[in-house]
């Protein structure tokens, strides 16, 4: 008998351990478009499908979580494919005081090889050091002088020795490789077999119970509270989402590693944030403060990063019983387990950026977001989510573990595809004419300026429509919860 093949969001809910029958509580509106020509989204591989699948489990859990703590039924789930599509674009909609965010630095681009081609990314300081340090550059070097010497350099170099080079130094240069090459690689054979969302029982922790929800609206996380140890994009969505949600979300960076201030705005809604030196006796000292009252702590570092500080997830279970830890990296398992990686550098390695390539000989190509850092967000968020709703019901110490790399197998090898792509094809998919972002965009004044951004997608009966707070300054805000 054949079996129609699962949808992405069936197999995302498997991934996070969710009831199927939930999944009747799914339904849609205002859609747009489908993956393919006439899509959001458009590329050759099923973005559209992962965006919608990612939000539409990270909404079932919420809702699942609500009904749990306020014993009413899971509220009806609503997902708006124009709301996906540009909450997988924030970045780009970003406004700050009418400017636009900055993306990508000069630096971070594709290089043509002696064989192929490289990506490289500098988009932080010392990244940019490190890769110039490289090419025999001093940190302060101009831009063009910068991009026109490793442009000559790259040219007669292998892209595998250039990769080489520069994770020994530091930095970030990742070679273009095909599906197919990938697969066969270590670093990519690694992640066969692996599930999309790690999920593990750490200890017998009995069941904390939280307090019951009343009144409207429904926010499943109402009460809970988040030590954020992410940055950039992914680990940020995941956050911020939970906040949506009504956590109270504390952000925690070293005061030593330089952020982004753009991607902050973009991602700090609904949070708080502080500064903590984990190396130092007063900033270990005020995390251990902060971890006895947390409920869930998300780690968006590579890995060994906060371990070094003793903090394993083991470890955080035993100092907190009940624990629900959220663990994010870039490459998962594997050779390349502990290396730093971005988006654009994951999908250049496992071949995505060969699939969404706009025709032979020319450079590798990019999707339309970055969707591997949007979609493992919400994805992680739905994880987060789920184990407190298991926590809930059964108790123990959680830990959810994804990665870029493996949501890139999901979408290379695992999502159902709506079309097969035309490889005589030389021109990119079209976009559906009929979208505009401004329904799904809106514009809040705090702190850092007049936000221009986008809405939040994730949405169920009772779910609210916008943050409670925009963010903040980094840094700024005391070192305590907000509730007693």
């Amino acid at each position: 008998m054949n079996h129609a093949p699962l949808s992405g969001t069936e197999q995302a809910w498997a991934a996070l351990g969710g009831d199927p029958a939930l999944l009747a509580h799914l339904g849609s509106s205002a859609h747009l478009g489908t993956v393919g020509s006439d899509g959001l989204l458009p590329a050759r591989l099923p973005v559209m499908e992962l965006a919608r699948s990612a939000v539409a489990v990270c909404s079932l859990a919420a809702a699942e979580l609500a009904a749990r703590r306020t014993g009413r039924p899971v509220p009806r789930v609503r997902i708006d494919d124009g709301a996906v599509a540009t909450a997988f674009t924030s970045e780009r909609h970003l406004r700050i005081d009418g400017r636009a965010a900055t993306t990508f630095a000069p630096l971070s681009r594709f290089w043509r090889t002696a064989d192929g081609w490289v990506r490289t990314h500098a988009n932080y300081p010392h990244h940019r050091a490190r890769l110039l340090a490289t090419l025999g550059l001093p940190a302060d070097t101009p831009d063009d002088l910068a991009v026109d010497t490793a442009a000559a350099s790259f040219a007669g170099r292998p892209s595998d020795e250039i990769e080489r080079t520069v994770y020994a130094a530091g930095g970030l240069a990742v070679a273009a490789r095909t599906p197919g090459q990938w697969a066969a690689d270590p670093r990519g054979a690694a992640l066969a077999g692996t599930p999309l969302v790690g999920r593990d029982r750490i200890d017998g922790a009995p069941v904390r119970r939280t307090s019951t929800l009343t009144g409207e609206p429904l926010l499943p996380a109402a009460g809970l509270r988040v030590l954020d140890l992410t940055r950039v994009i992914a680990g940020p969505v995941a956050t911020r989402t939970l906040a949506l949600l009504g956590a109270d979300v504390l952000r925690i960076d070293a005061p030593q590693l330089p952020e982004s201030p753009d991607a902050h705005s973009d991602t700090g809604f609904g949070k708080r944030s502080v500064e903590l030196d984990l190396a130092g006796r007063s900033g270990r000292a005020a995390f251990d403060g902060l971890l006895a009252d947390a409920d869930v702590v998300v780690v968006g570092y590579r890995p060994g990063s906060v371990e070094r500080f003793g903090l394993t997830p083991r470890s955080l279970a035993a100092r907190r019983p009940g624990l629900v830890i959220g663990r994010l990296s870039a490459w998962g398992h594997g050779p390349w387990a502990r290396q730093r990686g971005f988006d654009s550098l994951v999908q250049v390695a496992t071949g995505i950026a060969s699939v969404e390539a706009s025709g032979p000989g020319g450079p590798p190509g990019a999707l339309p977001a970055q969707a591997l850092d949007h979609g493992t967000g919400y994805l992680l968020a739905a994880a987060v989510l789920r184990a407190l709703t298991e926590q809930h019901d059964e108790g123990g110490s959680r830990l959810v573990t994804l990665s870029l790399a493996r949501t890139a197998a999901w979408l290379l090898d695992e999502l159902p595809a709506h079309r097969e792509p035309d490889e005589d094809a030389d021109t990119e998919t079209a976009a559906d004419p009929s979208y505009g972002p401004e329904k799904w965009l809106t514009e809040t004044d705090g702190p850092l300026g007049r936000l221009r951004h986008a809405l939040p997608p994730v949405a169920f009966d009772g779910a609210p429509a916008d943050w409670s707070r925009p963010p903040g300054p980094l840094g700024a805000d005391a070192t305590a919860w907000l509730t007693a």
